[in-house]
């Protein structure tokens, strides 16, 4: 006898593949959107900051790190060695922390010998100020973690004397996976870090 009806078994079988494939394309679909999108995030994210005329870090605007890596490297030893001896005795704590972020524990070793020997009771006992007058680094970029040695000039006012001093500090920059905005915004950290030889000169006639 026949029924103007299907079978139920052929519909229900019908159904299923339409579900089936429905899901499939949807997932399919997900994933090429996914694909997608992290290629595009991982492409802002390599060229997603710019570097401005006196070396900070500008972000979201398009450069080739490759050719600023050797500005970001200059001024992020400018930074620290400024952080770091630019002190007085109202901002030395500040500075100091600042400096630490820019720098690994060889960093934090030579902050604590400085600690332990009393520099920064000095600081604050005779109200010392701390200048940097200057800072002179180069960087080998042929290869990373890049060595460096930096010529960092500083005075000591003492009131009614004020001494200069010239110190050579050696050590690595490795680059790290993510910047740290504002706390470390160029992506680098000191490593190896050594005060090699430190000498009083007579500024004025250098």
């Amino acid at each position: 006898m026949k029924t103007p009806y299907k079978n139920i078994y052929e519909v229900l079988k019908l159904n299923r593949f339409i579900v089936l494939a429905v899901i499939v394309m949807a997932m399919s679909a997900t994933l090429v959107s996914s694909i997608i999108s992290y290629r595009m995030y991982d492409k802002s994210l390599k060229g997603a900051f710019a570097i401005g005329k006196n070396g900070e870090v500008i972000p979201l605007q398009w450069v080739a790190e490759k050719e600023n890596l050797q500005v970001e490297a200059l001024e992020h030893l400018r930074l620290f060695h400024t952080y770091f001896y630019g002190l007085d005795a109202t901002n030395f704590e500040g500075n100091i922390e600042k400096a630490l972020w820019l720098g690994n524990s060889t960093v934090d070793n030579v902050y604590r010998q400085k600690k332990a020997d009393g520099v920064y009771n000095r600081l604050m006992q005779y109200s010392l100020v701390q200048k940097v007058i200057s800072i002179h680094s180069e960087v080998d970029l042929s290869a990373e973690p890049y060595p460096f040695k930096t010529v960092t000039v500083f005075q000591i006012n003492r009131g009614s004397v004020i001494d200069t001093y010239e110190l050579v500090t050696t050590g690595a920059l490795i680059r790290l996976e993510k910047r740290n905005f504002p706390k470390n915004t160029h992506g680098l950290l000191i490593t190896d870090y050594f005060e090699k030889t430190l000498k009083k000169v007579n500024y004025e006639t250098r």
